[in-house]
C-alpha cells in the first residue's frame, strides 16, 4: 500500500511537472530558432520564401503522425471549424512569422528575444478583453496579474528608449560589430529599431491572438496534431500567394540547396511550427494561453549567451535593466497564474465526490467562487 501511494504520488508530479519542462524545451528550441533564422536573414534568404518553406515542412513532418494518431477520435471538419483554421493561418503562419522575421532581421536576435518577453502582458490584456481571464483586484494573485502586466510593457519601453553603455563579455569583448550587428553598433541602428520594434509588435499581436484562438478552436476540435497540419498547410496556401505577389515571380528566391537556408526552413518548421503548435495545444488545455507565453524569459535567456558566442552580437546596459525589468513583470504575471490554477483544482477536488487527497488545501486561501475554472485535462 505504502509503495502504492508513494507511485501515485510520482505520476501526480510528473503530471504537475510536464507543463513546465515542456514549455522550458520549447523555449529553447525558439531561441535557437532564432538565432538560425537571424543568420539566414542576414545573408540575404526572402523572409516571405522561408515562411513558405518552414509551413510546408512542418505539415509534411507533422501529417504522418496526425493520421496515424488522430485517426480514430478526429472530429468532422464544420465550416465553422474551417474558418477558424483560416483565422490561425492568418494570425501565425501569415502575421506573426512574416513580421517576425522582418523585425528579427532589421534588429538582432538577441533584441527580438528579449522584446518578446511582453507577449504575455500582450497576451492577457487580450484575454482579459475577451473575458478567458478574471482579474479581482480583492486578492494578491489578482493585483499580481494586473502589477506585473504593467512593470512587463514598462520593461520593453525602457528596452526601446535607452540605450546606455555596451557591456562586454568574453566572447564579445574586441570583436568586429559592423553593420551586421545593425542596431546595436548604432550606425544607422536608430531607423531600423523603431521599425523592427513596430513589425515585433505587430508579431507579438499576430501570436497572441493565434493562441486565445488555438485554444477556443481546441474546445471543438479536440486533435492537435490534425490542427497543426491544417494550420500549417493553410499558411502554405496564404505565405505562396503572398511570396509569389512579392517577389513578381521571380524564380531566384525560390532555390536553396543544402546550406544554411535549408537547415533554416527544415528547423523552424519542424520544432517551431509543428512541434511547438501541439505542445502549447497540450499546455493550453490544462493552463491557458498565458501560462503558455509566460517562460519566454528563457528563450531570452538562451538567445543571448548564444547570440553573444554565435552571432558576436554586441549587449547594452539598457537592454539588460529592460530585460530584468520584463522578467519580473513576467514572473509576477506567472505567479498570479498560478495561483489561478492551485484555486481551480482545489475548488475542483472539494466538489468531486470525496477526491480530495490530490492538492493541500490551506485554511488562509478561503473560497475562490470568484475564479473561473481550468480545464483538467493533462499533457
Amino acid at each position: 500500500m505504502a509503495m502504492s501511494t508513494v507511485g501515485g504520488g510520482g505520476i501526480n508530479m510528473l503530471k504537475r511537472v510536464k507543463p513546465y519542462v515542456a514549455m522550458v524545451l520549447l523555449q529553447f528550441g525558439f531561441s535557437c530558432s532564432s538565432i538560425i533564422a537571424n543568420a539566414t536573414l542576414k545573408r540575404g534568404m526572402n523572409h516571405f520564401v522561408l515562411v513558405v518553406f518552414r509551413n510546408a515542412v512542418a505539415a509534411v513532418v507533422i501529417s504522418p503522425f496526425a493520421l496515424w494518431f488522430e485517426r480514430k477520435r478526429r472530429p468532422k471538419l464544420t465550416p465553422i471549424i474551417f474558418l477558424k483554421i483560416v483565422g490561425l493561418a492568418i494570425m501565425e503562419p501569415v502575421i506573426d512569422q512574416n513580421f517576425y522575421y522582418m523585425g528579427n532581421k532589421l534588429t538582432s536576435a538577441s533584441f527580438t528575444s528579449s522584446f518578446y518577453n511582453i507577449l504575455p502582458a500582450v497576451t492577457f490584456i487580450m484575454a482579459l478583453i475577451l473575458r478567458m481571464e478574471n482579474l479581482n483586484l480583492r486578492r494578491r494573485h489578482g493585483q499580481a496579474k494586473l502589477i506585473g502586466t504593467v512593470v512587463t510593457v514598462a520593461g520593453a519601453v525602457l528596452m526601446i528608449i535607452y540605450k546606455g553603455p555596451i557591456v562586454n563579455s568574453v566572447w564579445t569583448k574586441g570583436g568586429d560589430h559592423q553593420n551586421a550587428q545593425g542596431v546595436e553598433v548604432g550606425h544607422g541602428g536608430g531607423t531600423n529599431l523603431l521599425y523592427g520594434t513596430f513589425m515585433l509588435l505587430i508579431s507579438t499581436m499576430g501570436w497572441s491572438s493565434f493562441l486565445i484562438l488555438q485554444k477556443k478552436t481546441l474546445e471543438s476540435y479536440p486533435v492537435e496534431l490534425s490542427l497543426s497540419v491544417w494550420i500549417c498547410s493553410m499558411g502554405v496556401v496564404l505565405n505562396t500567394i503572398i511570396a509569389l505577389a512579392m517577389e513578381r515571380g521571380r524564380a531566384q528566391p525560390w532555390i536553396i540547396g543544402f546550406d544554411l537556408r535549408l537547415l533554416s526552413a527544415v528547423y523552424t518548421g519542424t520544432i517551431c511550427s509543428g512541434v511547438a503548435y501541439y505542445v502549447q495545444g497540450m499546455v493550453m488545455k490544462e493552463r491557458g494561453p498565458v501560462f503558455v507565453t509566460a517562460f519566454n524569459p528563457f528563450s531570452m535567456i538562451f538567445t543571448s549567451a548564444m547570440g553573444s558566442t554565435i552571432l558576436a552580437e554586441e549587449i547594452s546596459l539598457g537592454r539588460i535593466l529592460g530585460a530584468i525589468t520584463i522578467m519580473i513583470g513576467v514572473y509576477s504575471l506567472l505567479w498570479g497564474k498560478s495561483n489561478d490554477h492551485l484555486t481551480s483544482a482545489i475548488n475542483y477536488n472539494e466538489t468531486s465526490k470525496g477526491e480530495t487527497d490530490q492538492l493541500p488545501i490551506s485554511a488562509s486561501e478561503g473560497t475562490r467562487s470568484d475564479l473561473a475554472p481550468s480545464s483538467s485535462c493533462q499533457l
